[in-house]
């Protein structure tokens, strides 16, 4: 079997096992919008993962061919993210009977109040087509691991396989995921579907809060009295070493405190994870390492003042901060 094959099937299993629920929850205001008003939600279900897998495809290839430097840094991807909150919001709104909302949603292609005509099948379909590419700018954590599969086959060809192998891993999730919104959303017409906006405005603010932890732009908190200080040890060369756990699911501690003005290296071991905490992300440095399933990780961070690091995963979820003083 070649190179090629084997990536698909890797991205396939990596999908299918680890990154439909998490690519789900990411990409959850873009599904909704693509099935929002549909009659039947199978077409735009389908076209929405048609265009999904085209642009993720396509990233592969590129990042084959030109490795990461096509991969955008946490900031700029943050700030995607609050940017697909605020498309939430705006379907959220349009949930809850707000015309401006359903005036703007209107362009794209969604019926404009139940006395105007259906649009096209091509106009219906061209919205949930634009919101499946639009998933390439919002990635899982685990989308992060098949990127970086991509990065490392140095080949158009190795990394179209294996971004296309993740997508179609990920598609049974998100195809039911989407049925069932779009069937949810025809039986809860009414009052009902007040429910689903307020629900869709929960998770534009959890986003928000994703994207805002991701870009490091959180303004700072209270101390941290209870942060954990036997993970700082020093070794031979004096230099001073916190260490961290990436669980799957977090971690392990989330508060560190250290001491300021020494030489220190932070270590973030895993051990058979395939989460989000493997794509480690420090945001005030724009510092981004994809840790293994399982082993340990070295990141020099210099001689660090007096202040707080944070750190996350690379979607924003999981926050850590180490307190040097």
């Amino acid at each position: 079997m070649d190179d090629a094959a084997v990536l698909f099937l890797t991205g396939a299993g990596t999908g299918l096992l680890a990154g439909g629920g998490s690519c789900a929850a990411v990409q959850l205001g873009l599904l909704t919008g693509a099935v929002r008003d549909a009659p039947r939600p199978a077409a735009p279900v389908a076209a929405f993962l048609a265009a999904k897998l085209a642009a993720h495809t396509a990233l592969g290839a590129l990042l084959g061919i030109a490795g990461a430097a096509v991969q955008p840094g946490p900031r700029v991807r943050a700030a995607l993210m609050l940017a697909a909150a605020a498309v939430l919001l705006v379907f959220a709104l349009d949930l809850l009977g707000f015309p401006p909302a359903r005036r703007l949603l209107g362009r794209f292609g969604q019926a404009d109040g139940e006395h105007c005509a259906p649009a096209p099948g091509a106009r219906r379909l061209r919205r949930p087509a634009v919101l499946g590419a639009a998933t390439v700018l919002l990635p899982c954590g685990v989308t992060l691991s098949a990127e970086l599969l991509a990065v490392t086959s140095r080949s158009a060809v190795a990394g179209a396989a294996v971004m296309a192998g993740f997508v179609l891993g990920t598609a049974p999730v998100s195809g039911l995921l989407g049925m069932g919104l779009g069937r949810g959303m025809a039986v809860l017409r009414g009052r009902l579907t007040v429910l689903v906006g307020a629900a869709l405005v929960a998770v534009a603010g959890w986003t928000v809060m994703s994207g805002l932890r991701l870009g490091g732009w959180l303004p700072e908190t209270g101390g941290a009295a209870t942060a954990a200080t036997r993970n700082v040890t020093t070794d031979a060369t004096g230099a001073q070493v916190i260490t961290i756990g990436a669980a799957d699911r977090g971690y392990q501690p989330a508060l560190v405190t250290a001491r300021s003005g020494v030489r220190t290296v932070l270590v973030v071991r895993t051990h058979g994870n395939r989460g989000c905490t493997r794509a480690f992300t420090i945001p005030s440095r724009r510092l981004e390492r994809m840790l293994p399933e399982t082993g340990a990780t070295r990141i020099d961070l210099g001689t660090p003042g007096p202040g707080r690091l944070r750190f996350t995963c690379a979607a924003g979820h999981y926050p850590g901060t180490v307190t040097f003083r």
